[in-house]
């Protein structure tokens, strides 16, 4: 019969989090639950239990029949790390392979040894007792095997800052007279990379002559106990596994002591292992671990090779389905599925769009959900990494604001310049982060904001109207549209856009950038042309002192261990690299005395219109019903309005970000529609949430696991949200019309690389773009994307073509005389992703894009009918486990 896990009533039914084995998270070593429900982290996996984490170390016992020693040959946390004994040093942690003899010949000696659970040992001269109190032993044997125990192994122990001896390094040696850790071993730096609680477990193996037949024993302290010397980090020992037996060929002892440190560092077996409460448990969990192995034939691979980790972790999900559907059949598992898809379906609806069925209701609840979080939206804020965050937002602002003011003043003949780019980006930005729903966002000048406003002047100058009060009463009538959405709760449409609306968007808005840039910098190749080496102008020349070679003017410098620079001071200047690489653009300008142009700032607090005031009139020189008129451009702006904000906030929120304190959809259209009337009585440019911008903020504010175990990337928590850094960023640029002195030093060259820097790196990063290279590359050289496993690849192919003569369509319209209707095309991308539904099936856009709500409602009531469904031994199931990281992700470290 089949033997059941130890515990598999409790596995079954348990939904604890997963622990996190990366080290305390900034809080603390758990995730501190939210006031909605949710958790820090959202790394919890169901039935995985919060064990303490193990360190698991190899002894392997060397050198008979000469001196016999213990010396350290391999420890585990999550991935492997062998000495290397020639080079003095761990290798890189690596992905475990084992031999399957190994694992049954372990089997067999656990099942003939001594098995001690919950052993009462305080010491480890108590727990070597108890382990050779077996009736095979001789009293004299035994006595020489306690002596041997107690040898104090050799540890490979080297503190921060030291290099590895090249040649033979021989560990320490001593005897083992004290039970109290050695000084080595407390200022271990593996010390740190664990976290708090953490355990050990300890394997000793190897070969001893005197043995007539195999000794193997297994016990779990009822009570961690520090083993002394025994373990190279001082931490409470849980297991102790002991293999030894007489001479074999080959290394036997040495791979089953390594088939034991495997699996005791594995996730599942080490919860069922602790759970036992006999032989038969112990060995139960062995079986299970034995039917989710995978064989690799011979002659197919390098068995020296070294598997490197995987970039994420996979899910622990699969496991216990299929131990569940060992257990109880696949009913349990159909079960399972049923209810674990609610609860990981990747669009699952947001309580921020659900609908009250009340004027305002959708505002109302945006409110009462962001007052809990407002204290803390200030104190979250109190980090080095935030400050890091308002330099680079900061210069990126302003170069934002300095480029659209001047091609506002362009557009509109001097009525708006740069000036009020810079008083209406500090005052719009600076309310909007202390009232909105989500201050992570940037308000900003945007392209398509700025094409209608250079229609909007087109349109007064051609028929001889008066610009600003015409522009008056079109944002009055803009604000009064908006309100009337966030009155009727529209926002909860934003549900219908999906990564194919998000992506044509995006996309759209990083081309910008990136245009931008680049014909800002190709048209200072004409007042600030490039010297040829000819050119008597060309200062900068190589002079040889001699036949031996040129000379170098830089020092040259040894390269130093990764180790000599703590992973405090690596952190500081990956969170402040950007920032770090602009001030070494202005210090090598500053240095070489480049001729670039400068950083111009407004120096004079007056509007660049002569003669006008701050206020402007709602009339002027225009007839009255031109005030009613107004409302039919406003229209079409309250939709490019609408659909630069909200998909802005899609983005910005998606659950891949993993925000604890909630969206405020509502609330922010509400924020944007006050603003825009107040901008428009003042005559400053309109503002909206800036994509781009946006998401180079929040990616400054990614939080990150502290501590990582061996080999295992850190991992993404989350964002810092708050309200503070938005909010220095735009008094800062409110305040750099007062700092011209300083700003003036700023090369733009170093401002347009910050453009084009964000705008490839929001382009790069998204789905879009890895399917566009699809298309010029040949299919044996493609990545192993997840979609090309489940779709076509003509069918990925037509999908992206759609998707990219979409956003040609957007350009040329954008670039052209029928820029009035961009606003329209942006609605119609909504209806372009509602239309592919008679093009594809739904399984393809569950892959290539996302469902939409009606569709997703569609799939429970159906049933898991073969198209849709997510179960059984197919590849399908990936798509739910599939770790969710951010999709737009622009990195700035």
């Amino acid at each position: 019969p089949k033997m059941k896990l130890p515990g598999q009533e409790e596995f079954e039914v348990s939904s604890a989090c997963e622990n996190v084995p990366t080290g305390e998270l900034e809080n603390g070593p758990g995730s501190c639950p939210s006031p909605d429900g949710t958790s820090d982290t959202d790394r919890g996996d169901r039935g995985v239990p919060t064990d303490s984490l193990l360190f698991i170390q190899l002894n392997e016992l060397l050198g008979w029949p000469q001196a016999l020693e213990w010396r350290e040959t391999g420890r585990w946390v999550l991935f492997e790390e062998k000495l290397e004994v020639g080079a003095g040093r761990w290798s890189v942690p690596h992905v475990p392979t084992l031999a399957l003899p190994s694992l049954q010949k372990l089997r067999s000696l656990l099942a003939e040894g001594l098995v001690l659970l919950d052993c009462p040992a305080q010491s480890f001269l108590e727990l070597v007792e108890q382990v050779t109190r077996v009736e095979s032993l001789s009293p004299e044997l035994r006595g020489q095997l306690q002596a041997l125990l107690l040898q104090r192994p050799q540890h490979l122990i080297q503190p921060t800052g030291t290099r590895p001896c090249q040649g033979s390094a021989h560990p320490r040696e001593a005897s083992h007279n004290e039970e109290a850790p050695l000084k080595e071993q407390r200022q271990n730096p593996l010390r740190q990379k664990l976290p708090p609680g953490a355990e050990a477990g300890a394997v000793l193996a190897g070969e001893l002559g005197f043995l007539v037949r195999p000794l193997g024993a297994f016990v779990r302290l009822r009570d961690p106990v520090v083993l002394g010397p025994l373990i190279e980090v001082p931490l409470p020992s849980r297991f102790f596994c002991l293999l030894l037996g007489p001479s074999t060929l080959g290394r036997g002892y040495h791979e089953m002591g390594r088939a034991m440190a495997v699996l005791l560092s594995d996730r599942q077996f080490q919860w069922s292992v602790r759970r036992a409460s006999s032989l038969h448990d112990l060995l139960a969990a062995l079986d299970a671990f034995l039917e989710e192995v995978t064989v690799l034939p011979p002659g197919r691979w390098d068995p020296t090779a070294r598997i490197a980790p995987p970039k994420c972790l996979p899910s622990q999900h699969k496991r216990l389905l299929s131990q569940l559907r060992e257990v109880k059949g696949p009913s349990a598992q159909h079960g399972a599925l049923a209810e674990d898809r609610h609860g990981h379906w990747p669009h699952a609806p947001s309580p921020e769009l659900q609908r009250t069925g009340r004027l305002f209701g959708g505002l109302v609840q945006d409110v009462r959900r962001k007052a809990l979080w407002y204290t803390s939206d200030f104190l979250d804020a109190l980090h080095p990494q935030c400050f890091s965050a308002v330099l680079y937002i900061y210069l990126a602002t302003i170069t934002n604001a300095i480029t659209f003011g001047g091609l506002l003043g362009e557009a509109t003949n001097g009525a708006q310049g740069v000036l009020e780019s810079f008083l209406g980006t500090a005052v719009a930005g600076a309310a909007f982060c202390l009232m909105a729903g989500q201050p992570l966002t940037i308000l900003s000048s945007t392209g398509p904001v700025l094409v209608f406003e250079r229609l909007l002047f087109s349109f007064s100058r051609d028929y001889s109207l008066d610009y600003l009060p015409f522009r008056l009463w079109v944002g009055i009538w803009v604000a009064t549209f908006c309100l009337a959405l966030v009155a009727t709760e529209a926002s909860v449409l934003v549900r219908y856009f999906t990564r194919f609306t998000e992506e044509g968007f995006c996309a759209l808005i990083s081309l910008i950038f990136i245009y931008d840039a680049v014909g800002k910098m190709l048209s200072l190749t004409s007042a600030y042309p490039i010297q040829s080496p000819g050119s008597p102008a060309y200062g900068c020349f190589c002079q040889y002192p001699d036949l031996g070679g040129n000379e170098s003017q830089w020092k040259k410098t040894e390269p130093k261990d990764r180790d000599d620079i703590s992973s405090m001071v690596r952190k500081v200047l990956g969170d402040f690299s950007s920032v770090l690489a602009m001030l070494l653009g202005c210090g090598l300008d500053s240095f070489l005395g480049l001729a670039t142009p400068k950083l111009m700032v407004p120096s004079e607090f007056k509007p660049t219109l002569p003669g006008r005031g701050w206020l402007v009139s709602p009339f002027g020189a225009n007839p009255w019903w031109l005030s009613v008129a107004a409302a039919l451009p406003a229209l079409l702006l309250s939709i490019l309005i609408f659909m630069d904000q909200q998909i802005t906030a899609v983005i910005l929120n998606r659950a891949e970000y993993k925000l604890r304190k909630g969206a405020g959809f509502h609330l922010d259209l509400f924020c944007v529609a006050v603003l825009l009337l107040l901008t428009s009585v003042l005559g400053l440019p309109w503002y909206v949430s800036a994509t781009v911008i946006s998401l180079a903020h929040m990616d400054s504010l990614r939080r990150e696991s502290t501590a990582c175990v061996l080999g295992e990337p850190r991992s993404f928590l989350g964002i810092r949200e708050q309200r503070l850094t938005g909010l220095v960023v735009f008094i800062l640029t409110g305040a750099s019309i007062f700092l011209a002195p300083v700003l003036k030093f700023i090369p733009m060259p170093v401002l347009y690389g910050i453009f084009l820097y964000m705008g490839v790196a929001a382009i790069s990063s998204i789905q879009f773009t890895k399917r566009v290279q699809l298309l010029l590359m040949p299919a044996k050289h493609q990545p192993d994307l997840l979609l090309l496993r489940h779709v076509p690849l003509s069918r990925v192919h037509l999908f992206t073509a759609i998707q990219l003569a979409c956003l040609g369509l957007l350009w040329i319209i954008k670039s052209t005389p029928a820029a009035i209707i961009f606003p329209l095309m942006l609605l119609g991308l909504v209806g372009v992703r509602k239309a592919l539904e008679w093009v594809f099936s739904p399984q393809e856009l569950l892959w290539l894009d996302e469902l939409m709500p009606e569709k997703e409602r569609n799939i429970p009531e159906k049933g898991l009918e073969p198209e849709y469904s997510l179960s059984g031994d197919t590849e399908d199931s990936e798509l739910m486990y599939q770790p969710r990281a951010p999709e737009i992700n622009i990195s700035v470290n």
